[in-house]
């Protein structure tokens, strides 16, 4: 993966308005971000191959940077993302990866379903 560059991810982000897409959003600071205090609460949240369709997607922050894409009746929403990879055509990939290199959040968008 490389640094984000808005300039590539927000042309990347609006080839997918309004179309199906499929949804892949992870974030976690528990299996992949290890904690060793036992006052920290590990959480975290998944979803793969959901369907979506979103008429605004927009990056924003100067990094880590922030997505949001707007569907008919409300968001998608990602922050803390560092990196991107453009892997094949018609899939985005966006992490966020702390200082460690620990992935703490992912936000993948493609045409196709992603595998299992």
């Amino acid at each position: 993966m490389k640094p984000i560059d808005k300039s590539i991810v927000q042309p990347a982000l609006e080839s997918f308005l309004n179309r199906e897409v499929y949804l892949h959003l992870e974030t976690t600071n528990g299996a992949y971000a290890v904690h060793s205090q036992e006052s920290k609460m590990n959480v975290g949240a998944y979803i793969r191959n959901g369907l979506i369709c979103f008429k605004r997607g927009i990056i924003t922050g100067e990094g880590p940077y922030r997505v949001g894409l707007k569907m008919e009746l409300g968001w998608v929403y990602a922050e803390g993302l560092t990196d991107f990879e453009m892997e094949q055509e018609g899939q985005l990939l966006l992490a966020g990866h702390d200082q460690e290199g620990r992935l703490a959040v992912a936000l993948e968008l493609s045409l196709s379903p992603f595998e299992l």
